[in-house]
């Protein structure tokens, strides 16, 4: 087994709680190496981590170790049978920058009383 795939699996299944459907599969072709990866859809919360962190240091860690092997290591995260996208909440509604530069505007002229 490529170090790079004996890391990710080692790294992978002690994170998950279903260890047993981690299932990684390894190729290699002219562009480098393609890991791809399937977690069970319990687990891709833990795998992709707050905003992709896990993710991000999990691909950043596979890099490393292609470059120790003059290999380029990329990885991809299958997205589990059932599993869905979820969209991304919107942000809270704040004060529109024409109610905020009046409220800077009065802000200044308290000041200026001072």
């Amino acid at each position: 087994m490529a170090d790079d795939k004996a890391f990710l699996e080692y790294i992978v299944k002690a994170l998950v709680d279903n260890p047993n459907d981690v299932k990684i599969d390894r190729t290699v072709d002219e562009m480098g190496v393609l890991i791809t990866m399937t977690v069970n859809s319990a687990d891709m919360g833990k795998i992709i981590g707050r905003q992709g962190n896990t993710a991000k240091a999990i691909r950043t860690l596979l890099r490393v170790i292609g470059m120790k092997n003059n290999a380029r290591v990329n990885l991809k995260i299958n997205e589990p049978e059932g599993g869905k996208i979820e969209t991304p909440r919107e942000a809270p509604v704040t004060q529109s920058s024409s109610e905020s530069s009046k409220s800077v505007d009065a802000a200044l002229e308290d000041l200026k009383g001072i």
